[in-house]
């Protein structure tokens, strides 16, 4: 799977970590950095790692913050991405097959490296259930977006 990952400085060992982990289990993987522990902004790496799913570069996100909160809220306010802070394995997945989350943000001040593991292969192993009572949501939220973002 093509995976798009950034990070800002209160993900950036997560993301040194998990970049590897994704390299090894053979995802194509398209960081975005931060490359150094220095401090960043969160929502510049949001926008990168949305536009790369806007436009078909990757098909998953992962976005690393200090708690993660930052990065999913400036990842929701991209057209058709839809980001969720998940710290268990449970809402990572269901989160995929239920709602078709896109973008995985997690916080690297919050999680460890072994849970983190499990939380994004958790997330990136679910397809979306194309059943109707999750269609009709996700129709809505899309339809919800479309209106307040024109």
């Amino acid at each position: 799977m093509h995976v798009a990952i950034a990070a800002d400085h209160g993900g950036f060992e997560l993301k040194q970590q998990l970049v590897a982990m994704l390299r090894q289990e053979g995802h194509q993987v398209i960081d975005f950095g931060t490359h150094a522990p220095e401090r960043t902004d969160y929502p510049d790496y949001a926008l990168l790692v949305g536009r790369a799913i806007q436009q078909g570069q990757a098909e998953r996100g992962i976005l690393i913050c200090g708690s993660g909160v930052g990065m999913s809220i400036a990842a929701n306010k991209l057209r058709g991405i839809r980001a969720a802070v998940c710290h268990d394995t449970y809402s990572a997945r269901q989160g995929v097959e239920h709602d078709d989350m896109n973008v995985l943000a997690l916080g690297g001040r919050v999680i460890g490296t072994a849970l983190a593991i499990e939380v994004v292969r958790a997330f990136l192993s679910a397809q979306f259930l194309n059943r109707d009572q999750y269609l009709a949501r996700l129709q809505k939220v899309q339809h919800m977006e479309q209106e307040l973002k024109e």
